[in-house]
């Protein structure tokens, strides 16, 4: 497996020869800087913990300030964990670029999704509705019924209904990469990534 942390910038187009138009993410890696290498007697498992991003120091932690000086790293905006095919010639202070993906891999992206906060049925679920004929003005937008009458006179557990959407952690699988600028560190990905822009995400190749 390999993977990178990175900062979504946001959607734009890119054009092929025959002239169609590709909805693409741009993704900028950075670069990541290995801060910690965790290992299988220390740690019980190989790991590379990586930061990215700029960020004042007062705006971090003491204990995240002396773990990041303790490894002769700037103050990072994020830490995360990624793992790599190998973990030879990885050492602490290394900077990993975009140039770990080549384009046309096909890879996951895995990010948070917009938090939309409290949504009825027909966001959320994607409800239909009731009907709004014969005076019932205020049923467009209604769950209806949600649980039986006299038997077993309770509503089921795990039934959909109102509730907070999005702000999850999703997984969108299977992406192909149509671009790597190796000079700024992005890397374009076909299609939509979770998450609202400047949101953190991370680039993984099994």
């Amino acid at each position: 497996m390999k993977a990178l942390l990175a900062k979504k910038i946001g959607m734009t187009r890119l054009f092929q020869e025959n002239g169609t138009a590709l909805p693409v993410t741009l993704l900028h890696t950075g670069p990541n800087v290995v801060v910690q290498i965790k290992t299988k007697a220390n740690d019980g498992y190989d790991a590379v913990q990586v930061g990215l991003g700029p960020r004042r120091e007062k705006s971090l932690s003491k204990p995240v300030l002396g773990h990041l000086k303790k490894a002769g790293v700037k103050p990072v905006a994020r830490l995360g964990e990624i793992q790599l095919e190998s973990m030879d010639g990885i050492a602490v202070g290394q900077e990993i670029k975009a140039d770990l993906f080549q384009v046309g891999e096909i890879v996951d992206v895995i990010g948070t999704s917009k938090g939309l906060g409290f949504q009825g049925t027909v966001r959320r679920h994607k409800f239909a509705g009731g009907p709004v004929t014969h005076g019932q003005s205020d049923r467009l937008r209604a769950p209806g019924s949600v649980g039986a009458s006299s038997y077993p006179s309770r509503t089921f557990k795990g039934q959909r209904m109102a509730g907070r959407m999005g702000g999850e952690r999703v997984t969108v699988r299977n992406i192909k990469v149509v671009l790597v600028d190796t000079e700024t560190n992005v890397i374009g990905v076909m299609g939509a990534v979770p998450g609202k822009n400047n949101t953190w995400v991370k680039i993984r190749k099994k």
